[in-house]
């Protein structure tokens, strides 16, 4: 029966941290079989730089139908929020949500639990998304999006022949 000393088994517990996480990282788009990723590298590092928790949001897909092709819809939690303080825009291929609430300073509060705040949440689109409508029903403001039907474009490229 083999005896190993204290260190080694941190050693090896560090080896295999080490390699975990290794393992656990996203890969990158810099291979060189990817050519042109670098915005999309870009936009999921500010992505997941801008991953706050508030307002808390789903994402559900709704099938197509006789009148609508197959749809996204973002539903955030805007309690407290009224449609002058939201604004939607999409700016270079990013939904950006926006909420501002301004304090109210003739308000004597016993006790605040519920404070006004500020809040930006935005999603990265891809090529071709549509922002349909948004509405505001008790409390949830719900966006759709279509998605686009992916158009398979075959081109015959010439071959020039030099002598």
């Amino acid at each position: 029966m083999s005896c190993r000393p204290w260190g080694a088994y941190r050693a090896l517990s560090k080896s295999l941290e080490a390699r975990a996480l290794k393992m656990s990282r996203i890969p990158s788009l810099s291979s060189p079989f990817l050519i042109g990723f670098d915005q999309i590298e870009r936009a999921l590092d500010r992505v997941a730089k801008a991953a706050d928790g508030y307002p808390p949001y789903n994402i559900e897909r709704l099938a197509s139908d006789q009148n609508n092709p197959e749809r996204l819809r973002i539903t955030l939690a805007v309690a407290g929020f009224t449609l002058d303080q939201l604004e939607i825009t999409v700016e270079e291929k990013e939904l950006v949500i926006r909420g501002r609430q301004q304090e109210d300073k003739g308000r004597q509060y016993l006790h605040r639990g519920i404070a006004a705040r500020q809040f930006q949440r935005t999603f990265v689109l891809a090529d071709g998304m549509d922002v349909q409508r948004a509405d505001l029903k008790n409390g949830l403001l719900s966006i759709e999006l279509a998605r686009p039907e992916p158009e398979r474009v075959v081109r015959l490229i010439d071959i020039t022949e030099h002598e």
